[in-house]
């Protein structure tokens, strides 16, 4: 029989302090100091700053100048011609015209023999900003144009419109202007943004209204905005025994691209390559055609060109950026002449195809090159101005160059040698602004909305640092965008969808995302539960001790 010693009061006290003090230490120490160690880390966010990106509304500011040559205006009217307009549209569009008369050096200008002398001149003579247009009000007799033409645009952010309106004597200043006002907005939705290019910049460049596969396809072409892009140019050389290809590619891109680009460098960054692809055949058989004396590849299998010659072009895995993908291919002389077909069987005049925001691909035939007594292989020299043009036409599609129709009685100079017209770049500018502003708006409110479902995501300091950049850089991009400062807009909007997918991509957004609560419950459960029944048990002990202590002063 075991005896159980008995406690001294003192023992008993000392016991009791010793688990009190225990579970003191636990629970004012124990506990916070898990607590906190474990805790996923959650950077401040600018979440008011964010929620008012949902209620975003764009206003674009367009500023016009319209200038009066001599003989359109009556001195009467020269009077009271105002020094400024607001003209407000859909999707708070804001056209601000100013109205003023020619100095003494435009009216030179304006009497140059042909209409685009008259526009280089008046090209150096006046300072542009960028997304700004001026329109010059010429008499209706004047022969800077011809009859049937009513306005000329040029390669610069000027356009000469034709008067349809006799200044004669007696007709108000305001008849004058509201005859104007419709030509002037032909112009201006010529040569500036229209409600069909926002609309598509905030739908993902998806024009409303179009159902059918080409006009699909035609939307679908540009590439969406990056900060940069990677442009790859390819030869390839089927039968290396039959024919040596000679391109000088790097003086075409000189001549061709690089001008471009150099334009383009307000938007995106550019890298260009190029390289040579031997024994690199087309993914299907051309077949013969007699009555063309030919090899011909139908609209119907040009989809599978691509996929065994990318397979050759090799993957830039270093950058995220997209690839645009130009191929020359130039067939064996066993498949030459090579001639390309479109739906209605009809022969492509370039004699190339393009995939919407893949890259084009251009067939160069060189049968004539081939005899009866020919010593293969044959040196065959590739006219670069031919090549290069197409690849230009493709490259602009590509980038979201609109294919812009003339109105009836407009002649829209050609863009020239640096492949775009200033007119066509601020187009372009505004959609691109536009959609950095819609793209930034929607990851930030995405990712906001992400982080407070999932409360296990942890946000370190420069993801909020990040988001905090974009929503500075947006608010600034809108305020640009009203005030009409296009190139600040555009560079504000380029900060703000860069920052808003470093963060949004960040790899530290997946750090404890998978481990719920459940987890945490399993794992630390038995690490704490064989520490906390002995004490819960002694205070447990001790609570009951006291209250018998109560319950015997009481009898």
């Amino acid at each position: 029989m075991k005896v159980r010693p008995v406690l001294s009061d003192p023992e008993k006290q000392r016991g009791r302090s010793a688990a009190v003090a225990i579970a003191a230490l636990v629970i004012a120490a124990g506990i916070p100091l898990w607590w906190k160690t474990t805790e996923t880390y959650r950077a401040w966010l600018p979440a008011a700053r964010i929620g008012e990106l949902e209620a975003l509304q764009l206003e674009l500011r367009v500023e016009v100048e319209v200038v009066f040559a001599r003989g359109t205006l009556s001195p009467e009217q020269q009077k009271k011609v105002p020094a400024s307009r607001m003209h407000k549209t859909g999707l708070k569009f804001t056209y601000e015209t100013r109205f003023r008369t020619a100095t003494v050096m435009e009216e030179d200008a304006l009497n140059q023999p042909t209409a685009a002398e008259a526009d280089h001149a008046l090209h150096t003579l006046t300072e542009t900003s960028c997304g700004s247009v001026v329109i010059y009000i010429i008499p209706e007799a004047s022969a800077l144009l011809p009859q049937d033409m009513r306005v000329y645009v040029g390669r610069s952010r000027t356009a000469l419109l034709r008067s349809q309106v006799a200044s004669v004597v007696g007709a108000g200043l305001p008849e004058v202007l509201a005859a104007l006002d419709p030509q002037m907005e032909q112009v201006l939705q010529t040569m500036s943004f229209n409600h069909q290019d926002v609309t598509a910049a905030l739908t993902d460049r998806l024009r409303p209204g179009l159902s059918t596969r080409d006009s699909l396809a035609d939307s679908m072409r540009a590439f969406k905005s990056s900060p940069g892009y990677e442009i790859t140019f390819s030869l390839l050389n089927p039968d290396p025994k039959h024919h040596q290809l000679h391109w000088d590619v790097e003086a075409a891109l000189d001549a061709y691209i690089y001008p471009l680009l150099h334009k383009m460098a307000p938007v995106a960054n550019f890298s260009v390559d190029s390289q040579i692809l031997y024994y690199a055949v087309l993914g299907v058989n051309p077949r013969y055609d007699a009555s063309a004396s030919a090899y011909t590849l139908s609209a119907d299998s040009l989809a599978h060109v691509i996929n065994p010659v990318e397979a050759r072009l090799g993957s830039n895995a270093a950058s995220s950026n997209p690839v645009l993908n130009f191929l020359l291919y130039v067939p064996d002389s066993l498949h030459s002449p090579l001639i390309i077909r479109n739906d209605q069987k009809q022969e492509v005049a370039s004699n190339a195809f393009h995939s919407p925001r893949w890259g084009g691909i251009m067939v160069y035939n060189v049968d004539g090159a081939y005899g009866n007594d020919t010593q293969f292989p044959v040196d065959i020299a590739i006219d670069m101005s031919r090549v290069m043009g197409v690849f230009l036409s493709q490259l602009r599609l590509m980038l979201g160059f609109q294919q812009t129709g003339a109105p009836p009685g407009f002649v829209l100079e050609a863009a020239g040698r640096e492949g775009v017209a200033e007119w066509e770049l601020d187009r372009l500018l505004w959609s691109r602004s536009v959609e950095n502003v819609a793209t930034a708006s929607a990851s930030i409110t995405s990712l906001a909305q992400l982080l407070d479902q999932i409360a296990n995501i942890v946000i370190n300091d420069n993801i909020a640092q990040q988001v905090a950049s974009a929503v500075t850089a947006l608010q600034a991009a809108v305020a640009e965008l009203e005030a009409g400062n296009l190139a600040l807009a555009l560079e504000h909007s380029r900060e703000a969808i860069s920052a808003s997918e470093r963060a949004f991509f960040d790899p530290s957004l997946l750090h404890l995302l998978y481990f719920p609560d459940d987890q945490k419950f399993a794992i630390y459960i038995p690490l704490f539960l064989p520490m906390c029944v002995p004490i819960l048990l002694s205070l447990l002990k001790i609570f009951r001790e006291v209250q018998q202590h109560r319950f015997d002063k009481l009898e």
